[in-house]
């Protein structure tokens, strides 16, 4: 994880929770009171993104963090994942925007890791995309890899993916490739988009890299994979649930790609509890 990224991503979350100052809590407490105060779980997940809990309050200053846990470890509801001593102002100032970027990457790595868990026992591997929170991306990325899953293209430069616009907008699969080929280094990898087995068979003979299999059904995914025959790395895309992946893993894609998993999750549980006055 890139930290200078991190910190962007922070400080930017402090400033829009704290444009001036804290009014509630400079109103009533001291420039030079202490406290300590724990991190607990309130439900049972996987943690990830304790180091940027803990980065909240290095760029605050005056507040050592003691971390009990590490990110991928299963947590359970009453456990006691940190401990915080130090600026009574700067424990209340960070505290919400700490809890809403862990619990936000906790959420993720916890759902990705249910669908790892489906997963097991198949040569077939979990992969994020691209529809993350907007200026988020690197931190839910973090939290997919934490919970066991993969990750896809971070922005539209990290890879060549051709979509069914672009393919409209060429005029075709083999028309698309060419281009982008006459376009980009030779070390790149090419991957289409299809959704259909006429697509399928025009993916192969333009020899791409990667055939992604589009909102395909089981039978035509199935007879997809066959038709490849390993001539190209295959992904599966588009509806995708708990409910379906481990049908999905058994027709022998080498990929499945969720966007669930960061667009649809649900946050873990965690509070800061238990505040004490040291002085």
């Amino acid at each position: 994880m890139n930290y200078l990224t991190v910190d962007k991503i922070i400080k930017e979350a402090l400033i829009e929770d704290v444009p001036n100052e804290d009014i509630s809590t400079n109103a009533i407490i001291s420039e030079d009171s202490l406290s300590s105060i724990e991190l607990l779980c309130k439900e049972e997940g996987i943690i990830a993104g304790l180091k940027v809990f803990k980065r909240v309050y290095e760029i605050l200053g005056n507040v050592e963090v003691i971390l009990y846990k590490k990110d991928g470890d299963k947590i359970y509801s009453k456990d006691k994942l940190a401990f915080l001593k130090g600026s009574t102002r700067n424990i209340l100032l960070g505290e919400r925007v700490s809890l809403n970027l862990i619990q936000r990457m906790s959420g993720i790595a916890t759902l990705t890791n249910l669908f790892v868990s489906e997963l097991e026992g198949s040569n077939t591997k979990l992969l994020d995309t691209r529809k993350t929170t907007p200026n988020l991306r690197i931190l839910e990325k973090y939290a997919v890899k934490v919970g066991g899953g993969n990750n896809h293209r971070f922005n539209l430069s990290d890879g060549i993916m051709l979509k069914d616009n672009h393919i409209s907008a060429c005029g075709g699969i083999e028309k698309a490739v060419d281009i982008a080929r006459e376009n980009i280094s030779f070390v790149r990898k090419i991957e289409v988009e299809t959704e259909n087995l006429d697509m399928v068979k025009e993916a192969i003979k333009a020899n791409v890299d990667i055939i992604m299999l589009d909102n395909m059904d089981l039978e035509m995914a199935k007879e997809a994979v066959k038709i490849i025959n390993k001539k190209a790395i295959t992904e599966f895309s588009g509806n995708v649930s708990l409910q379906n992946i481990k049908k999905i893993a058994q027709i022998g894609v080498d990929y499945v790609s969720v966007g669930a998993i960061t667009h649809s999750f649900k946050v873990l549980d965690l509070s800061m509890k238990n505040l004490n006055r040291i002085n």
